[in-house]
């Protein structure tokens, strides 16, 4: 019996297979949905406590839909994002986004005050 596919959600997601729509995936499926190999997806469990698969006889794996979108998730901000280990976990956890807007509001704080400056010159 053939199996609904479902594309990927994430960007980035183009050049991977969909995933099938299935409940229960092993650590060799995903290795392929991903295009990772299961020993970086056994690491990847140790860096991001979002990735956690369900651990059943004799500590096999099995990963489920949201997993293998994080393993994506993971995989694009490492390998086409260019961020190190600590970077991807910060964007994951929302603090990258956090500090980021830090930044967007400094920048824009001191613009308004170079626009202001510079509106004061013309004024004289």
């Amino acid at each position: 019996m053939l199996e609904p596919m479902v594309s990927g959600d994430e960007p980035g997601d183009g050049d991977l297979p969909p995933i099938p729509g299935k409940r229960y995936f092993t650590i060799g499926e995903v290795s392929e949905l991903c295009g990772v190999k299961p020993h970086v997806l056994r690491y990847w469990e140790q860096e991001f406590p979002q990735l956690k698969p369900v651990k059943r006889r004799g500590n096999r794996r099995y990963y489920q839909r949201h997993d293998v979108l994080i393993v994506r998730q993971i995989r694009n901000l490492l390998y086409d994002q260019g961020f190190t280990i600590g970077g991807a976990r910060q964007q994951l956890s929302g603090e990258g986004a956090k500090h980021d807007m830090n930044q967007t509001h400094q920048v824009l704080r001191q613009l308004r005050l170079e626009l202001e400056e510079i509106l004061q010159i013309l004024r004289r």
